[in-house]
């Protein structure tokens, strides 16, 4: 992981319990305009980056 990558501040979706399962945290990166996501579960592993149209999009899209 990057050093930038490294250094934000990652969020867990409230829907997200304790008790393990699939969960996603995001981080959003207004310098480089861009939201970062990682699986919870392993937050050393990879992550993926999108801009914040296309997570916004997808965001209300998983609400409904």
């Amino acid at each position: 992981m990057s050093t930038a990558a490294a250094e934000l501040k990652w969020f867990k979706s409230t829907y997200s319990g304790d008790e393990g399962g699939q969960c996603v945290e995001v981080a959003a990166c207004p310098h480089a305009d861009t939201v970062h996501v990682r699986d919870s579960k392993n937050p050393e592993g990879p992550t993926f980056m999108v801009r914040p149209q296309a997570w916004s999009a997808f965001a209300g899209f998983a609400a409904t």
